[in-house]
């Protein structure tokens, strides 16, 4: 009971203990030498408690000597079997597995936190190139443009695969299928090019003011691969 409540997976209340994970599909996470090290869990239907009030969609078990979220990355025992020269980094670990069904092994996530530096090292040592393939909303937007920042600070490179007319790679797969995304893949599109065409979006082209806008960005982009 004790090395549970260390491992952050019970709670306690008085005498009682309770599981951290009750009501969620678990996900285990699992180091390089094939060890499980934490968990992740994804609720069952509503994510409100018996209150109303808002629970977490995911949770992580608790950092422990051997489980560092920001040091750790879903499926990166598999992804580098394939010893392929790129691998792709979704947000998810829904993704991750329809991505893997799909045929595509070369696939990671992060453990529901952004990217950070000693992730982007990690996956460099197993990769020439990480291929983003983020949330298409505004917040996978956002996420991705930070995820770029992160690879080029640790002096990585980055290409970003468009899933057109789908939210995530899960939904672009169930609608397209397999072969359509391995396609996707096939045509990632540079880092820089991405965020020139992210940046065309904010303005309106046909005025002088948006053409004015759009340039400067633009040029803000490009002055940025010299920092």
């Amino acid at each position: 009971e004790e090395e549970l409540l260390e491992a952050g997976l019970i709670t306690k209340r008085e005498e009682h203990v309770y599981d951290r994970f009750r009501n969620r599909v678990i996900f285990p996470i699992i180091d390089l030498r094939g060890n499980v090290i934490g968990f992740g869990g994804r609720i069952m239907g509503d994510a409100k408690d018996q209150n109303g009030f808002k629970i977490p969609k995911y949770l992580n078990s608790a950092e422990t000597p051997v489980f560092h979220k920001g040091r750790s990355l879903f499926s990166l025992n598999l992804a580098k079997k394939v010893q392929a020269p790129q691998i792709i980094l979704a947000e998810g670990y829904m993704d991750v597995i329809s991505v893997y069904q799909a045929g595509v092994h070369n696939v990671v996530a992060t453990l529901g936190t952004a990217l950070t530096e000693d992730q982007a090292k990690l996956l460099m040592k197993y990769c020439n190139e990480i291929l983003l393939c983020y949330d298409s909303d505004e917040a996978g937007q956002k996420a991705t443009i930070r995820a770029i920042e992160i690879i080029n600070s640790v002096n990585g490179k980055a290409r970003v695969i468009r899933l057109r007319g789908a939210k995530d790679p899960d939904e672009y797969i169930k609608a397209n299928g397999a072969e359509a995304f391995r396609h996707a893949v096939a045509q990632s599109v540079p880092s820089t090019e991405y965020r020139i065409s992210l940046a065309r979006t904010h303005f309106n082209l046909d005025a002088p003011e948006g053409k004015i806008g759009f340039v400067q960005e633009a040029a803000e982009v490009l002055c940025s691969l010299g920092d």
